[in-house]
């Protein structure tokens, strides 16, 4: 177990934390929410002890140990090869496989006799016992299955891991870290770097991971499938909620209901008392009921209402009209050191489409990008925009790209000369910088920050024709859904590489997938090009069973004709079939039933708490409040079970009587 006991830290007026205290146990599976600058990551460095705190705020159990993987690579690396690098996540267990050797090796010249030898078949028997629950002698198979994967090939093994760029070694290091399997693994965005095929992978191995972790992410659909509890990091405090992501969206809402009730029917008793004091303070004989208002009110604790969060909001400029085909590619081929990336490569896009890009790490979607923007050339073939087509680019790199010597409103100017400076003042305001924060430089500004920046840089210019390469990088899930809706209600052409699949899914019309040097269009949103290929990969599985069970059917000689049966054997055989079918459907009626029943009493409980919830007399007493709160939310999590078991009884019962 870890935990973090009142954790208190304060940026001049901002309290980053206000005395904070939260436990891990073994296996929890946590999200960990929060608007950019809540202090997420800080948190998490506070955990895995790589930012310092007060003797005493962090403990953890003896035997419980922790990794880290940060947002961005640190990692110096040696000389070493890939396999190698990963091999190291077993460097203490390889050393005990080399004192057994040395062990065995020196028996052999001890005398059986000596209280030596002794002392080491002891020493021998215990790194044995070790070794052989460790799982180092499956090592080079779990190495393998993990970088594969993670999106490595076979051939990538025995490269120097220097070779590779900053988003594999990303994976490099969570790969040592699943190897390693520690008691928490604290996650700070490990979807940033991973294309669909490796986040699908990632998703099933954490789900059924035995030890506990602690993940920060911006792509809710990989929260949902991997995480069973949800913190929320707000103002310097920390809300826990017992579900994924979708779970805790809704309590959210209904918490801030029930907050703003409680607050307001407070603030309506203080308002009644004060107006009862003020009324009959002169007279004597209400005087004992004065005193009394003044000291409920003395003793009354006040509730207080979390203040909102900032969220950006914005919309895109009107799309200039453009001509009806708005981006044609022909024959595109490009290679790098001699290595193709694509060839051949034809399509053609009209106004209105919203396109999205896959493809594994490294396939060549942002070449692709880059060089329909004109960043880079193509070796042959040609891009042709259409009639009146104005291009907008945001790379993947943008917003490291910024000059860290510029503020945040040097920046907009100089991108927009032409805007007036209150205009580029109000731009920016949507995207969070306000006052004074207009004139920070890019250089201190977080990764979320720096993002929405240079969002803002790109969508200063009118255009009709955007490409975005990972747009959705750094922006917090409140940003991303600001950005997804305004992409929705965008009327121009959007071509766009995410590996977001929520973020995608609303809005894009097509799917281009980039494999192997060729393009391949399909129609509709990614969910759609998901089941397209789930079920083109099924195809040879399914057409090889369909042949088994043909030479199977051909095997069997057919059933010949049966008489006619007596109305009696008829009967006895439709009583047969009743009973069988009261045999299997029994249980499931039993349990349907025991459900209807629990259904009714929890709402018939549900309906009288409510009632209590309402009464203006509850929110005196604190305890008594949030113990009626607990009950409340405990009955409905319990109505909630008891409905999804009434629903697959019947569900059972109606299969079997089909």
């Amino acid at each position: 177990m870890l935990s973090v006991n009142h954790l208190d830290i304060r940026y001049g007026d901002k309290h980053l934390f206000k005395d904070l205290s939260i436990q891990v146990t073994d296996g929890k599976r946590i999200g960990l929410m929060g608007v950019n600058g809540a202090g997420k990551s800080t948190l998490l460095k506070i955990m895995a002890g790589v930012d310092e705190c007060d003797d005493g705020v962090v403990s953890r159990s003896k035997y419980f140990s922790v990794a880290y993987l940060p947002q961005e690579s640190n990692a110096l690396l040696s000389g070493q090869t890939l396999y190698q690098e990963a091999e190291n996540a077993f460097a203490e267990l390889l050393e005990l496989q080399k004192e057994v050797d040395s062990i065995n090796e020196g028996l052999a010249d001890i005398d059986p006799q000596a209280e030596e030898f002794f002392k080491m078949l002891d020493r021998q028997g215990e790194i044995q016992h070790r070794l052989e629950g460790s799982g180092i002698y499956t090592m080079r198979a779990r190495i393998e299955k993990i970088l594969l994967g993670l999106g490595f090939h076979q051939d990538d093994m025995d490269k120097p891991a220097s070779s590779f760029s900053g988003g594999w070694i990303m994976r490099l290091m969570l790969a040592r870290m699943l190897l390693a399997a520690p008691s928490l693994l604290l996650l700070d965005e490990p979807t940033n770097h991973l294309d669909l095929s490796s986040l699908t992978w990632v998703e099933n191995f954490l789900r059924s991971y035995n030890g506990a972790m602690v993940i920060i992410s911006h792509d809710r659909a990989f929260l949902d499938k991997v995480t069973t509890t949800t913190w929320e990091l707000s103002l310097g405090k920390l809300s826990v909620y017992k579900g994924n992501y979708s779970y805790y969206e809704k309590e959210k809402v209904e918490r801030k209901t029930i907050e703003k009730a409680a607050y307001d029917n407070q603030q309506a008793q203080i308002k009644q008392s004060m107006q009862f004091i003020q009324r009959f303070r002169a007279k004597s004989s209400k005087a004992k009921q004065v005193q009394s208002r003044v000291k409920q009110l003395e003793k009354m604790v006040l509730l207080e209402i979390g203040d909102e969060e900032r969220q950006i909001r914005f919309s895109f400029p009107p799309a200039p009209d453009s001509g009806r085909d708005v981006l044609t590619v022909e024959n595109l081929c490009k290679s790098f050191s001699g290595k193709e990336v694509f060839k051949n490569v034809s399509f053609q896009f009209q106004r209105g489409d919203k396109v999205a890009v896959v493809g594994v790490n490294g396939a060549g979607k942002s070449t692709l990008v880059k060089i329909i923007a004109g960043a880079i050339a193509a070796d042959s073939g040609k891009v042709t925009p259409g009639h009146n087509v104005q291009l907008s680019y945001f790379g993947q790199h943008q917003a490291q790209e910024l000059t860290p010597s510029l503020t945040a409103l040097e920046t907009l100017s100089l991108s927009v000369k032409d805007m007036p400076i209150t205009r580029i003042r109000s731009l920016l305001g949507t995207f969070l910088f306000r006052g004074e924060e207009v004139d920070k430089k890019v250089s201190v500004l977080s990764g979320g920050e720096k993002s929405r920046l240079a969002l803002a840089k790109m969508i200063a210019s009118p255009a009709n024709c955007m490409l975005l390469d990972e747009p959705t990088n750094h922006l917090d899930i409140n940003s991303q859904e600001v950005l997804q809706e305004a992409m929705s209600q965008y009327d121009g052409f959007i071509l766009v590489v995410s590996h977001n699949r929520y973020f995608l899914d609303s809005f894009v019309n097509k799917v281009v997938e980039v494999k192997d040097g060729h393009i391949s269009v399909y129609e509709g949103n990614i969910s759609d090009y998901l089941l397209k290929i789930e079920a083109d990969e099924a195809k040879p599985k399914q057409a090889g069973k369909s042949e088994k069970l043909k030479a199977v059917q051909a095997a069997v000689k057919p059933e010949q004709p049966k008489t006619q049966r007596s109305k009696k054997e008829q009967r006895k055989q439709d009583a047969k079939k009743r009973q069988e079918r009261n045999k299997k459907v029994g249980p499931w009626k039993k349990q349907a039933e025991e459900a209807e029943k629990k259904v009714e009493n929890l709402e018939a409980q549900k309906i009288d708490l409510e009632a209590k919830m309402a009464d203006p007399e509850l929110y005196q007493d604190q305890v008594a409040w949030v113990a009626t709160s607990t009950e409340y939310d405990e009955c409905k999590h319990r109505l909630k079970r008891w409905y999804e078991k009434w629903e697959a009884a019947q569900e059972k019962m109606e299969l079997l009587d089909g």
